[in-house]
């Protein structure tokens, strides 16, 4: 179970606090709360309940609420895979079954009530913590689906999933069955759709116009900070996606807000820039959660009251676009990359002799430390990241 990550004060070696004084500038704040603790499985009847009862998103959310139920959502780490693989494995060697015949027991539709292989998702989840039995039903039989792992979409399975997509949208858009018709697994035909082909033709490529970037920041504002919610993890991208008349998708708002228009936001409007002390701070963070490799990491719980300019998303591509630059990284375990990226980052920037930078209550390092700092190129590969509670959405 991965740690909480040390706080970018300690790893500068400031006080926590500084409050604001006639000539000082402004390095925290109480009004910007702290990051959640991590989540600790400490609730046997919960782990029980998460293992063998089948519950919607709505009722999870609802237990979340009234006994405070703790689960995770999100990107199942490396660990979790081979957890699964093995429980999956020994119940495969105790019920005597070949390779089909486990297969009829995975893609069985009956959720739990194939005949004589009741217990079978409930044993592989309590294999696992913290993981809701249906979110394990659903991440299994993707992972071994025939579709799975079928590579980029061609043109032609572009046109057969918009023609799919059409025929049966009379009745609802039945994901199993284009799955069917498309040769392609059900999330991908509608992660593709939703994503890429659906409203294509009032679609809008390139870059943005600042009207374009003004109604998002409107949309997302009335959706988060004028009800109360979180700017950075409270959106439902295809809702605003659909606000903006689909002439922007959910991969390309998201993208948009997370990696240039809140951090931007959260710099009283100027435009951040990615320093050395922001790669120092994140790689002491990182190096302080404990965890065995970094699909384990909730960068969620990264952000702090001193530095919290960057989203978690952002954070999670900051530490690939690291980690790729060490050459035959995919060769090495985290401890290894760890150690590499500790030696190339082990000494901070020295801090300047004055700050200029605007005080506001989003601090990220350059405003703590006016430091030169170096733009990096990021990867516009999506993240994923885990949240306290339902962790994510």
């Amino acid at each position: 179970m991965q740690q909480q990550p040390v706080r970018s004060d300690t790893i500068l070696g400031r006080p926590g606090k500084q409050k604001k004084t006639r000539g000082a500038s402004v390095v925290g704040t109480s009004s910007v709360l702290p990051p959640p603790a991590p989540l600790q499985p400490d609730n046997p009847d919960h782990a029980h309940m998460l293992a063998n009862v089948w519950m919607n998103a709505a009722k999870l959310a609802e237990l979340v609420k009234t006994e405070g139920l703790v689960y995770k959502k999100g990107k199942f780490s490396a660990t979790e895979e081979a957890q699964l693989n093995g429980a999956i494995e020994r119940y495969q060697a105790q019920k005597g079954l070949t390779p089909a015949e486990l297969d009829q027991v995975i893609f069985s539709n009956k959720m739990g009530k194939e005949k004589g292989h009741e217990s079978f998702w409930a044993e592989i989840t309590s294999a696992i913590q913290l993981r809701p039995i249906i979110a394990v039903y659903h991440h299994v039989r993707r992972a071994r689906h025939p579709f799975a792992n079928k590579g980029a979409w061609t043109k032609t399975e572009d046109d057969l999933l918009v023609q799919c997509c059409r025929s049966v949208q009379e009745h609802g858009q039945q994901w199993e069955k284009i799955s069917d018709m498309v040769q392609r697994m059900a999330g991908d035909c509608r992660d593709r759709y939703r994503n890429h082909l659906q409203d294509r033709s009032v679609r809008h490529t390139g870059q943005w116009s600042k009207e374009e970037e003004e109604e998002l920041i409107n949309i997302v504002t009335d959706m988060t900070v004028n009800q109360g919610k979180d700017m950075d993890n409270d959106i439902f991208w295809g809702v605003v996606s659909q606000r903006m008349g689909g002439k922007r998708g959910r991969q390309q708002c998201r993208i948009k807000w997370t990696d240039s228009l809140a951090p931007q936001i959260k710099n009283t409007g100027e435009r951040p820039r990615w320093g050395p002390m922001d790669a120092y701070i994140l790689v002491h963070k990182v190096d302080s959660m404990n965890v065995r490799d970094d699909t384990e990491i909730d960068w969620k719980l990264l952000p702090d009251d001193h530095w919290n300019i960057w989203s978690a998303h952002s954070l999670q591509r900051r530490w690939l676009t690291m980690k790729r630059g060490i050459k035959g990284f995919e060769e090495m375990s985290h401890a290894e990359i760890m150690e590499i990226l500790k030696t190339k980052k082990a000494q901070s920037p020295p801090p300047s002799s004055a700050s200029k930078k605007k005080k506001s209550k989003y601090i990220s390092a350059e405003a703590v430390n006016d430091i030169d700092d170096i733009d990096v190129q990021m990867e516009l590969e999506p993240g994923s990241s885990m949240s306290h509670g339902t962790m994510g959405h």
